[in-house]
């Protein structure tokens, strides 16, 4: 029997990506149910939903903000108990710290740091134990990227969360870790101005001679919220074919 047979699942920023990869593979390993949350691209996340469908789970699409807490926590009270909860949903102002406004900090900092806070606090009363939490965190909180400095802090921010509640909901028996995904080439990379400058001098200085894919970093995802990982408590994996350990 699989380990996510009938299971529940909420991965949030699910219709795109990184996210879509995660739902699909986990509702590929026999998870009863996977909601996902999105922003605003309604298209992605119907098409999204079909392929969750197509592999045997049920689909639950819930959509907004998760930086607004009041939408975070209505996204846990629609998904119901949650036996995984993945917190990938990411935005933020690619820009030198001087070029940068108090407005943007907020938006950074409140959907990819705060957002994880929000959906464990509404969801860890209704988590079974054995369940697992999972956040998908970035290079940029341990290495300094170009104008990438309020996502950094935010993802930063992310991991210390990651520590604190893993050790706090540890006697609920809650894992919760993240993973730190390398360079993944998606929608989201649009938003950086040297795009391919950046995607060929990663793909050349990677060890493992590619980019980090979704599935990639899907596996070790459903890795971190199966059984197998029961000792493995308030860790951050990187999943970045190598990129990171070179000097």
């Amino acid at each position: 029997m699989s380990d996510f047979a009938g299971k529940s699942v909420l991965v949030t920023g699910g219709s795109r990506g990184i996210g879509r990869g995660i739902a699909l593979r986990l509702a590929e390993l026999g998870a009863g149910k996977v909601a996902i949350s999105y922003l605003r691209n309604d298209r992605a996340a119907e098409e999204t939903a079909e392929e969750i469908r197509a592999v045997g789970a049920e689909p639950q699409l819930l959509r907004g903000n998760v930086g607004d807490p009041d939408r975070a926590a209505a996204f846990v009270t629609e998904a119901g108990p949650l036996d995984v909860l993945v917190s990938n949903a990411a935005t933020g102002v690619i820009r030198p710290a001087l070029e940068l406004e108090e407005k943007h900090w907020d938006w950074t900092l409140n959907a990819n740091a705060r957002a994880l806070f929000t959906l464990v606090r509404n969801a860890a009363p209704q988590m079974p134990a054995g369940s697992a939490v999972v956040a998908i965190s970035s290079l940029g909180a341990q290495r300094v990227l170009d104008d990438y400095v309020l996502v950094g802090v935010s993802k930063a921010a992310l991991e210390a969360l990651v520590r604190y509640l893993a050790v706090e909901l540890a006697e609920r028996d809650i894992r919760v870790n993240a993973v730190s995904a390398g360079l993944v080439e998606t929608g989201a990379l649009d938003y950086f101005p040297e795009r391919e400058r950046m995607l060929r001098w990663y793909e050349r200085r990677t060890p493992a001679g590619r980019l980090v894919e979704p599935p990639d970093v899907a596996e070790a995802v459903a890795f971190l919220a199966s059984p197998a990982a029961a000792m493995i408590r308030g860790q951050t994996l990187v999943v970045d074919g190598g990129y990171s350990v070179l000097a």
